[in-house]
């Protein structure tokens, strides 16, 4: 199935996404990687507010390569940073922050998979080597925050249109097409090194 969202996003449209599902989104990702997941999560355990909400958006694990033009802010390019990066912290950040989507490359592990089941929502595989592609789906940055930890590790807010295509790799309910790969090439390495 194919399905274009708007954020924010609903649990209630999450849980009809399946492991295999085409996505586009319309609206509001922001950006964060190893360093802003850490802010955000030490901030939340001090009691701080972060500046932005990830609750019924998309968090996407992406560097943008940016530029001012006439004094502001433009994305060239926005390709996907390799998730498993954020696999260590992910699942407490979604418990804590509740985006609906989660964008990178790569996959994510089984916590990470627990916690899309348990608070609804879903991993969404966007292509490497697209970073153009990506970056035409944005229209513009709303905001930009920390920047203090460096331009690909800061909190970029974009407005996107029609961002995809995105393959729901990990869905709500427990699937998760990267393990069930790797179960499956296990059983037959083992069925290979059996006859050998």
């Amino acid at each position: 199935m194919e399905y274009h969202l708007k954020t924010p996003i609903s649990e209630e449209e999450i849980r009809k996404l399946k492991a295999g599902d085409i996505l586009y989104i319309t609206g509001t990702v922001i950006t964060a990687r190893d360093a802003a997941h850490v802010r955000a999560i030490e901030y939340h355990e001090k009691g701080m507010e972060i500046p932005v909400s990830f609750e019924g958006n998309a968090l996407y694990h992406c560097g943008p390569l940016v530029r001012k033009k006439n004094g502001e802010w433009e994305v060239v390019a926005a390709g996907p940073t390799t998730s498993t990066r954020m696999d260590y912290i992910e699942p407490k950040f979604i418990e804590i922050f509740k985006p609906r989507v989660i964008i990178g490359k790569g996959g994510m592990g089984k916590g990470t998979t627990e916690a899309l089941k348990k608070f609804g929502a879903v991993y969404a595989a966007f292509p490497g080597g697209v970073a153009v592609v990506a970056a035409k789906a944005i229209k513009k940055i709303v905001k930009v925050e920390w920047l203090d930890l460096g331009i690909p590790e800061a909190l970029w807010v974009l407005e996107v249109e029609e961002f995809g295509p995105m393959n729901v790799a990990i869905d709500s309910h427990g699937n998760n097409l990267y393990l069930g790969i790797l179960e499956k090439s296990k059983v037959k390495l083992d069925e290979i090194l059996s006859k050998i």
